[in-house]
């Protein structure tokens, strides 16, 4: 079986669950943070990004490259459906939510929930605050882009799994959609969490955080 390395609470860990859950992958989830590695996890991410993969003999890091290689093993749905234009567009939510949304979501997150409440580590709130306010024309761009449909089209893509997979851990500190200020992000939020496949990765993940939790 398929071995991802990672802990769910990190997005790009979350990302490569949904989308092994799409495409009916079965994975094993190994836990395991970078700070903390063991040597399975280090033959699989020399440079401790997370998640990585183990598929036999094979082993890779990043989120991105691993859901390309899940889309190679079963191309069915694909996480890229639709015209050139619509492929196009799942590949810029990726990036969106792996290299801006999570970059401000990120400071919050961290200072306010990862440092204090996993690893004990005070929080830096003026940083904190400077993540919120990167936020605002964000979040902005978002509810503008969402729709009665998909953020790349007709189908669900890989932007959408990106997108809902960051706001997950944003959520964490409050900061998932709200109805009363980003109505179309929330409805276009709940229509993913809708999903089976989220259902079924959530429940795992309140497992884990539980015990991470202590509760």
């Amino acid at each position: 079986m398929i071995k991802v390395f990672g802990f769910p609470l990190s997005p790009f860990v979350r990302k490569v669950h949904l989308v092994a859950a799409e495409k009916g992958i079965a994975i094993e989830m190994v836990l395991g943070r970078p700070g903390e590695p063991s040597p399975e996890f280090l033959a699989a991410s020399p440079f401790r990004k997370i998640p990585a993969l183990q598929d036999g003999d094979f082993t890779l890091a990043d989120s991105t490259a691993i859901v390309t290689y899940l889309d190679a093993l079963e191309p069915a749905p694909s996480i890229t459906p639709g015209s050139a234009q619509q492929r196009a567009k799942a590949i810029w939510w990726e990036e969106f939510a792996d290299t801006i949304l999570i970059a401000a979501g990120g400071k919050v997150l961290f200072n306010r929930f990862v440092g204090p409440r996993l690893m004990g580590l005070p929080g830096d709130e003026v940083v904190a605050e400077q993540g919120l306010k990167e936020l605002v024309p964000i979040l902005e761009y978002l509810e503008a882009a969402c729709g009665e449909g998909w953020l790349a089209g007709d189908a669900l893509s890989v932007g959408d799994i990106a997108v809902a997979a960051t706001l997950k851990s944003m959520g964490y500190i409050g900061l998932e959609p709200d109805p009363a200020t980003h109505p179309r992000t929330a409805a276009w939020y709940d229509r993913v969490k809708a999903r089976p496949s989220w259902q079924m990765v959530a429940a795992r993940e309140a497992a884990v955080m539980e015990r991470a939790l202590g509760r």
